[in-house]
């Protein structure tokens, strides 16, 4: 069970069959970037050990020396990198490499770690144009029904198995607690990752002096979920600036212990100053079922259009809709600029939410849902219905996406 296929091996299959350029692949803590990139790999490194520390100092010639680039072999040599990040002359030591050794599909370069790997690819990029970026996710309801590389948008609906379903629900979707299914697994791991994230990822960023202050925030985010923040309310809770209260957030969010949404606008300046959604990563500590049942949906969107994005099927975003006057849709998925579909949220079956007409009037989005948690499968395309809002079951909808 614990070597149970992940969509991103074939994801990665793909890219190194495919591409020239390194695969870099970032993601939550834990969510088995390590795991998946190993697999089927001839050389290893993780700058965290030792022996292999030593090696990439010397720079990359020693390590191509190390792993036998010059010999003529059958097939594209795959080589990860693990936590190379860390060495503060990275980008150099991978430039080096790669252009020397590994162009040319020469080798096939894979270069993983913390969840810190895409905040460190920012800024003057020297690696431009040698990578592509895949960001992961833990397991999905379409991911337990099918581990091969999206070539398009959307799949027809399958259904899942009461046991995989459950365990979701129940366990989130990260490997260990999804495949463990024990309750009280799930919470020890549940308070050891979050103490890992305040305890060593905080201090690993290195550039915020108050990390009491933001261990605080930590743990306060990580009780709410599907909730708008108010950034001088937390600023005051804090005894900290607007400003600093929305830096915090902003490392959290880069450290993956959950994500911001913004309302979506035509008017990107107007909407980046309205205060967003902040949404857990592992949905499995969310107690109330309302925000619990919006928790699990919006992860799962956000899986589908940083998959649909990074796989080049398209630009995708994933933001909300709200109205001064208070009307509000939880999800809008954003394709290539355009309001695409809108998402509202239900734990059981209720009527249909007005607001879905109503945005989707305003905004010209072929596709509006009312997606509910409760209800059975229904073997139906959901994106056979074009036009009016429709009540759809989350097992049948989700199936479709990533």
């Amino acid at each position: 069970m614990n070597d149970r296929r992940r969509i991103y091996d074939s994801i990665l299959e793909t890219h190194l069959e495919t591409h020239r350029q390194m695969a870099f692949v970032s993601g939550p803590r834990q969510v088995g970037k390590t795991t998946v990139c190993r697999h089927g790999a001839e050389s290893y490194f993780n700058w965290d050990a030792a022996d292999d520390r030593r090696l990439i100092q010397k720079g990359a010639t020693a390590v191509a020396a190390a792993i036998g680039a010059d010999k003529a072999r059958a097939g594209r040599p795959k080589v990860v990198f693990d936590e190379i990040h860390k060495d503060r002359r990275w980008k150099a030591f991978l430039k080096g490499f790669f252009d020397v050794h590994a162009d040319r599909k020469k080798l096939g370069v894979v270069v993983t770690g913390s969840a810190r790997l895409n905040v460190y690819r920012r800024g003057g990029d020297s690696l431009m144009g040698r990578y592509f970026l895949y960001r992961m996710h833990p397991f999905s309801v379409a991911e337990c029904l099918r581990t091969d590389t999206p070539a398009e948008v959307l799949s027809p609906p399958a259904r899942i198995s009461d046991d995989d379903w459950n365990a979701l629900l129940r366990h989130g979707g990260f490997p260990e607690p999804f495949l463990t299914r024990s309750p009280a697994f799930t919470r020890k791991w549940a308070r050891l990752r979050l103490d890992q994230l305040t305890g060593e990822d905080l201090r690993d960023l290195g550039a915020f002096r108050d990390l009491a202050g933001l261990d605080q925030l930590a743990r306060i985010l990580s009780e709410r979920s599907s909730v708008q923040l108010n950034f001088s309310e937390l600023a005051r809770d804090l005894q900290v600036t607007a400003e600093t209260s929305n830096r915090w957030i902003a490392a959290l969010e880069q450290l993956h212990l959950g994500f911001t949404l913004r309302p979506w606008s035509k008017d990107i300046a107007n909407s980046l100053r309205k205060e967003p959604r902040w949404f857990l990563r592992d949905w499995s500590g969310v107690e109330d079922v309302g925000r619990r049942a919006e928790t699990f949906v919006g992860c799962h969107l956000l899986k589908a259009v940083e998959a649909w994005t990074d796989l080049g099927l398209g630009t995708f975003e994933l933001a909300y809709l709200r109205t001064k006057q208070g009307q509000e849709v939880d999800f809008v998925v954003v394709r290539d600029r355009k309001p695409w579909c809108l998402v509202e949220v239900k734990n059981g079956a209720t009527e249909l939410s007005p607001s879905l007409a109503f945005f989707q009037q305003r905004t010209g989005a072929p596709y509006a849902f009312q997606v509910e948690l409760d209800a059975p499968y229904v073997p139906v395309d959901c994106f056979k219905h074009h036009g009016l809002p429709l009540r759809v079951p989350a097992r049948t909808f989700l199936s479709q996406w990533v």
